[in-house]
């Protein structure tokens, strides 16, 4: 199942090992979604609000883990390219251990600060108890959050793809089934919801370390290989920090914006739960797209191909950006069908908001498409600090817009500061990519 990304077709190779990526990130979505549609369906209004103000929550949560992931992928896929196996294996014990104290930290973490988040989240009285109930259940998922994460960014670094999405597919069929029966059956309300999530994260998690451990003997660190490295940590750790940091900044103003929302009432915090769920199905095959070109120039760069990897840009913006216009299209076009999935199709007030906010953000899907391009041609460049400066003049835009103008002319102005902090710092990204593909070739 592994794929050398350093020779072959480029487009073919690209479009193989991004679609088992694309599938998993979709069926991600799929937990997402069954929580979304049978709490709004069965739950309420009110319940919804709450399960999407935790979902923005939980999104900033786990990308610090998803994020300290990633970068680690970064730097094992380097190392595969670089035909340096023994490094490759003290690598992967030296991030394992030093991901797993620090995702443990944030689940600690997160216990403690349940009520400052609630407080920064601005959540109307009526949806606390509903929140509060779903956030205790979740936050146990975030160490197995990590395992799965872990073990799926060692496999993709090695051009494995496979093997995560299937473990995921099992995963996202018991937590719908489980949604129904601790929901419908049990009457467990928004706690059936989520501890249908965490039991999902726990299965899809031991299923890929046993894969690991049992069918990857070649990759599996030995004795030897679990010693402490300052070098290879202190590379790991650059470039997973800062990673993180961008992931975390990145959900982190989206937080900033869900808390904007949310002052508008519950209609609203409904209709942009529902809204975002459907951004986050319609884009994210032109994020997981990307994560795969990180892979893709990870190793390119490892293997010393640095024309390879200015070709594979080219081939990679013109796969993305035609995808993302396709997309923009449809999700304009079908808007109020595609929220009916979530939202009774009697809340028509609901309904208006949802196709308003669907109608100005979605049409502009390309803005994020590039800047996904971006954050992983850096990534996997190991220059993910320019990541991070993509992500604080995107989101800080975005932010800072919305709270400028949202007073004066209400929830247009969120909806249109997002699509105005893609296109700004995807202006910076490309500007400064000639010399970024300079400093690495």
């Amino acid at each position: 199942m592994q794929q050398d990304l350093t020779r072959g077709s480029i487009r073919s190779g690209l479009i193989r090992f991004s679609l088992p990526l694309i599938a998993g990130n979709l069926l991600q979505q799929f937990y997402n979604i069954a929580d979304t549609l049978i709490v709004g369906r069965f739950l309420g209004n009110v319940a919804l609000a709450a399960v999407g103000s935790a979902f923005s929550l939980m999104v900033l949560l786990t990308s610090l883990v998803l994020g300290l992931c990633m970068g680690s992928g970064v730097v094992f896929s380097q190392l595969y390219g670089e035909g340096s196996r023994e490094r490759l294996k003290t690598a992967i014990a030296n991030a394992f251990v030093f991901i797993a104290i620090l995702s443990l930290a944030l689940t600690a973490a997160s216990y403690a600060l349940l009520n400052a988040f609630l407080s920064l989240l601005r959540v109307p009285q009526e949806a606390i108890p509903d929140i509060t109930a779903y956030l205790s259940v979740v936050f146990s998922g975030i160490f197995f959050t990590f395992l799965y994460n872990f073990f799926a960014a060692v496999l993709r670094s090695v051009g494995n793809s496979l093997a995560p999405l299937l473990f995921l597919l099992v995963s996202t069929v018991v937590n719908i089934a489980l949604d129904l029966v601790f929901v419908l059956v049990f009457k467990w309300g928004v706690s059936g919801a989520a501890w249908a999530t965490v039991v999902a994260q726990i299965l899809s998690a031991l299923g890929i370390g046993l894969y690991f451990l049992l069918r990857l003997p070649e990759l599996r660190p030995k004795r030897e290989h679990i010693r402490f490295s300052k070098p290879l940590l202190s590379r790991i750790a650059s470039v997973s920090v800062l990673t993180s940091v961008q992931q975390s900044i990145m959900n982190f103003g989206i937080l900033m914006i869900q808390s904007l929302v949310n002052s508008f009432g519950i209609a609203t915090m409904a209709a942009f739960a529902a809204g975002v769920k459907i951004d986050s199905f319609a884009y994210s095959p032109a994020q997981d797209f990307a994560n795969g070109f990180a892979t893709f120039v990870a190793q390119n760069t490892g293997a010393g191909k640095p024309d390879r990897v200015r070709q594979g840009i080219r081939e990679a913006v013109l796969l993305s950006l035609s995808f993302c216009a396709v997309v923009s299209a449809l999700v304009f076009v079908f808007a109020r069908p595609l929220l009916t999935i979530f939202i009774d199709p009697g809340e028509s007030a609901i309904l208006d908001i949802g196709v308003h906010y669907l109608r100005v953000e979605g049409v502009f899907y390309v803005g994020i498409g590039m800047l996904f391009l971006l954050y992983a041609i850096y990534r996997g460049l190991e220059q993910a600090g320019m990541s991070v400066v993509l992500t604080v003049i995107s989101l800080g835009l975005r932010v800072m817009l919305a709270y400028a103008f949202a007073p004066r002319f209400g929830v247009t102005a969120i909806w249109l500061s997002i699509p105005i902090g893609w296109f700004i710092a995807d202006i910076v990204g490309i500007a400064r990519l000639k010399s970024a593909l300079k400093k690495a070739a």
